[in-house]
This record gives structure tokens, sequence and C-alpha cells, in this order.
């Protein structure tokens, strides 16, 4: 069973069409189907059930695709490291929120010292991280979700205060009670729904129809930039807009300040 025989497969899975997979391949179409025809045969089962319009995945090429994409992602990512003369490849996860905040700078620093590694960077959701790194896929995962599990480390990175912001010139507001901030424009970015999500979402009334919802707390800047727009941030993304002037911070009534925890997990066995 050979990579270029799974990335076949991989790209016929998603395309549904042998004519298409040959052309983004850049081989014959014979060639994709003799491809699928050999892994049919080792594997012994059906992959895909072939009409005329179009290729769809059966139960166990539905089962094969997982573990194909596993070997493709430990391929693509392990072999640059296993080729490399000198130094190491890091392979770092990271939530949005806290890359912004917090890990690109301390990467920065990191490559200045260490000029001879390699960082691959995967920004994802935490969850979809926490599988990675029990896939041996990661190193090091900065989560707004804790792991708590024998093999890994798990320790609190960053505690960061959430400030309500508009842009510069809604000047609306210098404070803002909770009944006030429910009748404005709220953009709502829901942090992977954990207790800062809920707080927020909390604030307002149940099933309440948000004018924007993102899940990238990064997108949510320009959104707010010169518009009546409101919207909770990490303090430290947020201050660099303030001092600007971009920005500026709405003083809150009867509402506490949102804190979002972070952690960073690694296997114990790895070494930084």
């Amino acid at each position: 069973m050979d990579i270029e025989s799974m990335r076949t497969f991989l790209i016929l899975s998603d395309t549904g069409s042998f004519t298409k997979t040959s052309q983004m391949m850049f081989v014959a179409q014979s060639t994709v189907s003799n491809r699928i025809n050999e892994l049919e045969r080792e594997l012994k089962v059906k992959l895909f059930e072939r009409t005329n319009r179009k290729v769809e995945l059966t139960y166990q090429g539905e089962k094969f695709r997982s573990y194909v994409q596993k070997v493709l992602d430990l391929t693509d990512n392990e072999l640059p490291y296993v080729s490399s003369e000198k130094g190491r490849t890091i392979r770092i996860g990271c939530s949005n929120t806290i890359y912004a905040c917090h890990v690109e700078k301390e990467v920065r620093n990191y490559m200045d010292k260490n000029p001879d590694d390699s960082i691959l960077i995967t920004i994802d959701m935490s969850k979809e991280l926490l599988e990675q790194i029990q896939d041996d896929r990661l190193d090091i995962v900065y989560s707004i979700i804790p792991l708590h599990k024998a093999k890994f480390s798990c320790e609190e990175y960053k505690t960061d205060e959430m400030v309500l912001v508009t842009d510069i010139n809604n000047r609306k507001y210098k404070e803002i009670s909770r009944e006030e901030l429910m009748a404005e424009k709220y953009v709502m970015c829901d942090f992977a729904l954990r207790e800062v999500g809920e707080f927020i979402r909390n604030i307002f009334p149940k099933h309440h129809r948000f004018p924007i919802e993102i899940d990238d707390c990064a997108k949510v800047i320009p959104l707010l930039k010169g518009r009546d727009y409101y919207s909770f941030l990490p303090l430290e993304m947020a201050r660099p807009l303030i001092k600007d002037k971009t920005l500026r911070k709405v003083k809150l009534k009867d509402l506490d300040s949102p804190v979002i925890k972070s952690y960073v997990i690694k296997k114990k066995t790895f070494q930084l």
C-alpha cells in the first residue's frame, strides 16, 4: 500500500469523480482506476460505489478514509523531521485566540534563539487539537480546554481578562448596563462555547439573534471598525487597538468582566 495510492483514494473521496481526480493529480484516468483497484484487492473490500454520475464511499471506504488521513498527516509532518540534517521540527497546535494574544510572540522569540529548528503551526478549534495530540500529530497544544490523561501534562497557561470594546467614534456609552447592552448590536464570538461563551450568551435573552456570529475573535476587530457594534475581546488583543485609538473600552455597570483560561498540553516525554 503506497502513499500515492492513498493520496489518490483521498482525492477521489473528496471529488467523487475519476476525471477530476486524474486532472488534479496530472495522471491518466486509468492510473487512478488502477490505484483504487489495487487498494481494494489488497484490503479485500469495496471502497467505492460507482455509478454513471458519481463515485461514493462505501461504509468500509469511510473507515479507511479516516486511517488514510492519519497516515498522510503523519507522513507530511514527520518526513521533513526525519530527513532534516540539523535542528528539529516542533509541531504546535493552537487556538486562534491564544495564538494571536500570546503564542505568536513566543514562536518569534524561540526561532530567534533556535534558528536551526523549524516549527509547524496548526490553528484549529481546541477539541480538534486535543484529538491531534492524542494521535501523535502534534507535540504541544495551546487550548482553552484542558486534557487530563496519564500520558500528558496539562498546565494552566494564561488567564486573560475580557473587555467590552467598540469603535473609537462610537461615544454612546462610557459605561453600559446589561439591559443597555442587550439593546445594542453585539458581535458574538462563542470562544468554543465554554465558560466565556456561555457567560456572554447568558447576558442576552434566550435565542437572541445576534447581527453577526463568528468563531475567530481576531476577525471580530474589522467588524467593529466604523460601526456602532460591541464585542468582548481578550485584553491582550484589544490593548494595542485601544492605545492607537482604533477601539475604545466600555466600562460595565452591573456585569463582571469575564476571564478566559488557557492551557498548555504536551506529552510527558516531550522536552522543549
